[in-house]
């Protein structure tokens, strides 16, 4: 569901992805729900789906959880 052909692209992982690296980008590090209460304000989106998006960026190696905190690999 990265980039499905049955939904809406905003709708998918992929593009909820970039805007969670876009706050982590513009706060720095921060705790878990600290982070998806910044998301939320830009875009609603479900707890489930930014789970899948931090699950997504620590894949490909660009984001990473310590302690509950939220950062950006170096």
């Amino acid at each position: 569901m990265l980039l499905p052909d049955n939904i809406h692209p905003k709708n998918s992982i992929y593009y909820n992805a970039s805007i969670v690296l876009k706050a982590l980008q513009d706060y720095g590090n921060l705790e878990l729900l600290d982070l998806y209460l910044i998301v939320n304000k830009t875009k609603k989106i479900s707890l489930p789906v930014y789970i899948l998006c931090l699950d997504w960026l620590y894949i490909i190696n660009i984001a990473e959880l310590n302690k509950g905190e939220v950062k950006l690999c170096t």
